[in-house]
């Protein structure tokens, strides 16, 4: 591995893998996890993956799972790279010292993407930043929408739940021969990938797969069955076909992604509607996860890093121009968010008060992100039957794009220390700090290798407390400073330059 056309190799369970070195980091794509879900499979739980004779090329990126692209204006902000191919459940890895015996720390990241889009390939999830700072980081695919989610009488529940497990599984078999120690694995996951985690958090079946947890703008929740058997019935009757696996098995794949992203045009991460998502099942998800986690039932010993971006919910209505139709309804879409979110009036003229500039889109956009995140994150971390540290972030530089704000999965760029990618630009704009990539990454290389973020670590009088689990009092750490009333008031008015680094 002295030069740049190294081939390193590795011994997996199934066969041996030859990778590529790129940056001094030894990297494998495409190392199949489970055999490919298409024909009776396509609805069936993973099943291993054959073996095979030889030396398996790990080159480049394995098929991604099925789904259609993100419409405009979302696939001008969020790059999703599709692979054609049938043995989409695969993994990559990037090591630093693919040796067996190294024993470093391991992160596995679950990417997002509402669970019917997002893939491994994605450029800003590249890995390569954190095999330089001493972890091996394996990212993974996933069966999306109908395949992975949808709820049928002749199939398993949760089956993109199970492929995630059935990864880890194989990073706790494999991972030694990379370098990795499978007693040091961090799970972490952004938006569907943090409810993921949150449900892997409590999902008998992964218990002991992994020892630390982190959950990026995503909070543990599981849908009504109802709700999803909705998303499956109006697609059945779209495709003039019977509701159950079997009859969408024999569907040509173009034509059950059609019927899916039909169906799902008029759903929303804020406006609700059917949706695909993980359900509570005997077999896969026994109870309520946020509810078993903060009663401690399950992972209370499992230490957490918990965050969102202060304005989440732009990356939805900013884009759309949906924010701007929510500041000409005024009181009215606060008055609906406010009852969406639970809140009382005390609460809305309290968020009034710190953000004397915000309109009724921003006012609406903050009560609903409670409601999805800041709460539900809050309680979890606070929650009595917890007995490891839990910590807490949150994300407030503002974007370079026009309207976006601190938005959802914009932190994503920081945390993998991307930010020279060009994808990276396409959310966060030109001038993205470096110096708050290094900071973001640096505490989540920490975790993952010490259990602790380690921000504010030389300060004497705040150690106890950022070791202590969080009780509920206080303000989360804060990433590039939360969003000013100022800059909202001025981007409302036109007055704002995008580009402009908060302090």
């Amino acid at each position: 591995m002295s030069t740049e056309d190294a081939r390193p190799l590795a011994r997996t369970a199934y066969g041996m893998v030859e990778g590529r070195t790129e940056q001094r980091v030894a990297v494998f794509r495409g190392i199949p996890y489970a055999a490919p879900p298409v024909g009776p499979a396509a609805f069936a739980a993973p099943a291993p993956p054959a073996s095979w004779d030889g030396v398996r090329d790990a080159g480049a990126f394995g098929p991604t799972a099925p789904k259609v692209p993100y419409p405009e204006p979302f696939a001008a902000l969020l790059p999703d790279p599709d692979v054609p191919g049938d043995d989409c459940l695969n993994l990559n890895v990037w090591t630093p010292d693919p040796a067996p015996g190294a024993r470093l720390p391991v992160m596995v990241w679950i990417h997002g993407g509402a669970l019917t889009r997002g893939s491994s390939a994605c450029p800003v999830y590249d890995g390569a930043a954190f095999a330089r700072d001493g972890v091996v980081l394996v990212s993974v695919n996933y069966r999306l929408g109908v395949l992975g989610y949808g709820l049928f009488p002749d199939a398993p529940a949760n089956r993109g739940l199970l492929d995630q497990i059935a990864a880890l599984a194989w990073v706790r078999d494999n991972i030694s021969a990379f370098g990795g120690d499978p007693e040091r694995v961090t799970v972490f996951g952004e938006s569907a990938g943090a409810i993921s985690i949150g449900s892997l958090l409590a999902a008998p079946r992964a218990a002991g797969l992994f020892s630390r947890a982190v959950l990026q703008s995503g909070a543990p929740e599981v849908l009504p069955r109802d709700r999803v058997r909705t998303v499956v019935r109006r697609m059945a009757s779209l495709l003039k076909v019977p509701a159950t696996a079997r009859a969408f098995a024999a569907v040509d794949p173009t034509v059950l992604l059609a019927a899916q992203a039909a169906v799902l045009r008029r759903s929303g991460p804020l406006l609700g509607g059917p949706a695909f998502g993980l359900v509570t099942d005997p077999g896969t998800l026994p109870g309520d996860p946020l509810d078993a986690l903060v009663a401690g039932r399950a992972s209370a010993a499992v230490p957490l890093l918990l965050g969102w971006t202060t304005e989440e919910y732009r990356l939805w209505l900013a884009p759309t121009g949906m924010q701007r139709h929510l500041d000409r309804l005024g009181p009215l879409a606060v008055a609906l968010a406010r009852r969406r979110s639970g809140k009382d009036r005390a609460a809305v003229r309290a968020l009034r008060a710190g953000l004397p500039a915000a309109g009724a889109g921003d006012v609406a956009g903050h009560l609903l992100t409670d409601l999805r995140l800041r709460d539900p994150l809050r309680r979890l971390a606070a929650a009595p039957g917890r007995r490891a540290p839990a910590h807490l972030y949150e994300f407030g530089w503002r974007s370079g794009i026009p309207g976006l704000g601190a938005c959802h999965a914009l932190e994503l760029g920081f945390v993998f220390d991307t930010l020279a990618v060009p994808e990276s630009s396409w959310l966060a704009g030109p001038e993205a700090p470096q110096a708050l990539a290094d900071e973001m990454h640096a505490a989540w290389v920490a975790f993952a290798t010490h259990g602790d973020p380690g921000w504010d670590a030389d300060d004497p009088r705040s150690r106890k407390a950022l070791h202590a689990p969080y009780d509920g009092a206080g303000r989360p750490k804060e990433f590039g400073g939360p969003a000013r009333a100022a800059d909202l008031g001025a981007e409302r008015t036109g007055r704002t330059t995008p580009t402009r680094v908060l302090p």
